[in-house]
């Protein structure tokens, strides 16, 4: 992998992740972060859990959203999400600790596609999420 497209998408998280207070606050780790990928962890407490005795499903929809947005946001353009599904596969259970792994299917013009998987800590799937994107004006770092 380009080494400097590596450095970019570390410095574009690291601009980003500085602004994101709403992960911060939900516990989120950024754990890995690469062109196109990132990979985010998420653990869940008492108050992510649901009447269902279950992880809300806006919280897991929150963390591969927000993995989904590091990912796409690593070529130093501003990007936002235009279209986003999710399909819940199994529930999360408190304690759990939860990892999404996002991956860029395709990239172009102004649009990409990206794919997340969230899993528990045992490996297992609990929801699949596709993220369509969108440029907007603004860079993450200045231009040299």
């Amino acid at each position: 992998m380009n080494q400097d497209a590596v450095a970019i998408a570390r410095a574009c998280a690291d601009a980003m992740w500085a602004e994101d207070e709403a992960s911060r606050a939900l516990g989120m780790k950024l754990l890995r972060i690469a062109p196109g990928e990132a990979e985010i962890s998420m653990p869940v407490t008492t108050d992510k859990v649901n009447g269902q005795k279950i992880c809300h499903g806006g919280f897991i929809f929150l963390l591969a959203d927000s993995t989904f947005a590091f990912a796409c946001n690593t070529y130093n353009e501003r990007v936002v999400a235009q279209h986003c599904a999710v399909s819940f596969l199994r529930p999360a259970q408190l304690d759990d600790l939860l990892t999404a792994q996002a991956r860029e299917v395709h990239r172009g013009g102004r649009s990409g596609i990206y794919d997340v998987t969230v899993k528990r800590r045992d490996g297992t799937a609990i929801a699949a999420f596709r993220g369509h994107s969108r440029v907007i004006d603004g860079k993450w770092l200045p231009e040299t």
